[in-house]
């Protein structure tokens, strides 16, 4: 079990992404960086600012951008590509098919301001489905860490890793779960919290809402299994089945569409010994403006709800 614990500290995750940007660089000179017209909120600006020969700001052009890196990773580069997810995937899809994933090249597609918590920018920017378009394509990897310091440890993860990576991450501050740094190993679940009434599947920052309802559930005597799944795709299919033997009841949470995601991806790990689940997340539907809490509360992606459901499959199975 992990140590895990919801802190009074909150950090961006495109901070520690710039941070970790830069520390990478100014280890290996291979690694090159590219935007499209966002660098100043994905905050890859930085590192151009440290390392201008090798940032390049591709302008509103992200299929262009997409094409680029290619090039540039089948030249020898780490080329760590960033923009907003709905643009990262949604308008540069095909690029990332024919020129990045079929070829199986180095790209690391870093996406930020993905979820409904994307807030005021409304439904046209809040990326619900790119965990769906990117888990789809063969040979891509897809990662949502939980907090600042996993993000700081997924970035020499996915360098070190041979093949195209997609990483996601949202808008705002996030609490910071984890304290130390650690070895992030691609496909690895963790387990943050020990319990045998029902295990409650996460990832990207929802895992921290996951933290919060075990301890609501355990006012109520309830004892929750609590996993952070950072890796969608490949799924740590012997945990979730794991969890599932144990519990005998699976709730899994995303900032995403129900569908495609993370808890598509567990429900076909656990479908040879299936198990009762249910999937928190967007419920097939755009999203709206409002502010980021409202819209998480208005859409069930809460502690609370996480708690609700948990209490509901636990009464009735």
């Amino acid at each position: 079990m992990v140590n895990a614990n919801i802190t009074n500290k909150m950090r961006n995750l495109r901070d520690a992404y710039s941070s970790a940007l830069i520390e990478l660089g100014s280890k290996n000179e291979d690694v090159v960086v590219l935007d499209a017209d966002l660098s100043l909120s994905t905050k890859t600006k930085r590192f151009g600012t440290v390392f201008p020969d090798r940032f390049f700001d591709m302008g509103i052009a992200e299929a262009n951008m997409m094409g680029v890196a290619a090039g540039l990773a089948a030249c020898g580069k780490i080329v760590f590509a960033s923009t907003f997810a709905v643009f990262a995937t949604g308008r540069s899809y095909d690029a990332i098919r024919q020129s990045i994933a079929y070829p199986e090249l180095n790209v690391k597609i870093v996406a930020t301001h993905a979820g409904i918590s994307v807030g005021g920018d409304g439904a046209s920017h809040q990326m619900l489905e790119d965990i769906a378009l990117m888990r789809a394509l063969p040979n891509m990897t897809v990662i949502a860490p939980a907090d600042a310091t996993e993000m700081e440890d997924v970035v020499p993860a996915i360098a070190e890793h041979s093949g195209p990576c997609y990483v996601r991450i949202g808008r705002a501050d996030a609490p910071i779960i984890f304290e130390t740094h650690g070895e992030f190993k691609i496909g690895r679940g963790l387990v943050l919290r020990d319990g045998s009434d029902v295990a409650i599947i996460a990832t990207g920052t929802m895992t921290a809402e996951a933290l919060k309802a075990y301890d609501l559930l355990k006012k109520e005597g309830i004892e929750a299994c609590i996993v952070h799944m950072p890796t969608i795709k490949p799924i740590d299919k012997k945990l979730a089945r794991k969890v599932a033997g144990k519990t005998g009841r699976i709730i899994t949470c995303e900032e995403h569409t129900i569908i495609g995601g993370l808890g598509d991806a567990v429900s076909m790990a656990i479908a040879e010994k299936p198990v009762p689940m249910r999937r928190i997340g967007v419920n097939d539907v755009f999203g709206e403006s409002g502010e980021a809490r409202q819209l998480m509360e208005k859409y069930g992606l809460t502690a609370e709800n996480m708690a609700k459901v948990a209490k509901e499959m636990i009464k009735k199975y």
